[in-house]
């Protein structure tokens, strides 16, 4: 069985700790480096390893601490001296440590790379040429993009389950399907006043704001509150994250956006270039896992954290021995 090795204590690592302990005051959870003890699966240990610490971050939100816990157990069930850095309040603070090498892994989103990091106008909605952009763009910060996941948690509308199979919903365009009465809309408002939101979204399919979807029709919302009032009825089509596990637990059916409006977000491992350079088994190693992370079983494992309230770390570990890539201790 692994045990957790002890970490090298840096100022680095202080510093981070003494902001983390600030944030909890604030209501934020700080990261205990809390993973459970495993016994190898499918990850093999790379030769040499042992000898390397591997940091590992995560921005502070329920996939991201899951994902981050995952990138934890991977690292070390490869052999390597690894450091818990996640839970950090942001993502320019987490991007920042990736950029000065205070941190080697961490899950990122093509589309927050692009337009959040690299001051881009205008996503990509290909999935694929949004990874190649943001890998091109970032190989001169020595950082890696490693291949992307199959989930993307960008923007999308979800419909009631039951009113979709009624009105045979599987896509935004069939929007065009309905009477204006039951095009009616729950938002955030910063979406609907974005420049690339609401307004143009709506162009994008063909439909004039006003005059077929009037604004009478669309409700402002909390972010947290469009899943519950799109389960209730209060709209038919509601503004969510296509990973959020709110639409499992509500029963919500998301609308495949067949024009290819919206950005891709897909997750992908990114690493510090030198670690890589020493050891690119690592990425080897962890190419598998991310391949088998699709938009559904993220919804179940957010779920699980922010539905049945479980620790990310322990839905990590489930996950990972589910999978075959680490097992249970004896």
């Amino acid at each position: 069985m692994r045990k957790r090795r002890p970490t090298r204590f840096t100022a680095a690592s202080a510093v981070l700790g003494a902001g983390l302990l600030t944030v909890t005051g604030c209501g934020l959870q700080s990261s205990s480096g809390y993973t459970p003890a495993f016994e190898q699966g499918s990850i093999e240990e790379i030769d040499g390893a042992e000898s390397t610490t591997v940091r590992v971050v995560s921005k502070n939100f329920s996939e991201q601490l899951i994902l981050g816990k995952i990138m934890v157990l991977a690292a070390e069930a490869a052999g390597f001296d690894t450091r818990d850095m996640t839970n950090v309040p942001g993502s320019q603070p987490a991007r920042r440590m990736m950029l000065n090498h205070e941190a080697d892994i961490s899950i990122e989103y093509t589309g927050t790379a692009w337009l959040t990091y690299m001051g881009h106008e205008e996503g990509i909605p290909d999935s694929q040429e949004q990874w190649q952009a943001v890998h091109d763009e970032d190989l001169e910060n020595g950082l890696v993009w490693g291949a992307p996941g199959p989930f993307n948690n960008t923007y999308a509308f979800a419909v009631r389950h039951d009113y979709a199979e009624e009105h045979n919903l599987t896509r935004l365009s069939d929007i065009h399907n309905l009477p204006e009465e039951e095009r009616t809309f729950c938002v955030e408002s910063e979406f609907n006043s974005r420049a690339d939101g609401m307004t143009p979204m709506l162009e994008h399919y063909g439909l004039d704001r006003g005059s077929e979807v009037p604004d009478g029709n669309i409700g402002m919302y909390d972010t947290g509150s469009i899943y519950n009032a799109t389960a209730e009825g209060a709209c038919n089509f509601g503004e969510v994250f296509t990973t959020d596990g709110r639409i499992l637990a509500l029963n919500l059916t998301v609308l495949e956006d067949d024009e290819q409006y919206f950005p891709a977000y897909n997750g992908s491992p990114v690493f510090n270039e030198e670690l890589l350079d020493e050891y690119p088994e690592l990425e080897e190693a962890i190419a598998p896992i991310i391949a088998r992370l699709d938009n559904e079983t993220l919804q179940r494992l957010n779920a699980k954290v922010d539905v049945d309230g479980e620790e990310p770390a322990d839905v990590a570990f489930e996950w990972m021995v589910e999978e075959g890539f680490i097992s249970e201790p004896n």
